[in-house]
């Protein structure tokens, strides 16, 4: 606590270098960041919710969020197909 008061009161911040843009809290890459760890913590609620509440073994509940990632992949994949298919790339 003391060395963090000395910190500010001897003005010792203005000697650090400045945060660059593209790591700054609204940069996209720290967005992308945040969006990544709400993911992983809906996931492991869901996990929880299959095995607690509904009694799935632990085997099934990662059963089901794979299924569940190769089934969203093929959408995508569909999509982006889809999409992509008028484009003489």
């Amino acid at each position: 606590k003391a060395a963090f008061i000395n910190f500010i009161s001897d003005e010792e911040w203005k000697s650090i270098e400045p945060v660059s843009s593209w790591f700054g809290p609204s940069s996209f890459l720290m967005s992308s960041m945040s969006a990544l760890f709400k993911l992983s913590m809906w996931i492991r609620h869901g996990h929880g919710y299959l095995t607690e509440n509904l009694g799935i073994p632990v085997w099934g509940s990662y059963a089901v969020f794979g299924l569940a990632t190769l089934f969203l992949g093929m959408i995508l994949g569909l999509v982006s197909e889809s999409l992509g298919a008028g484009c003489d790339c």
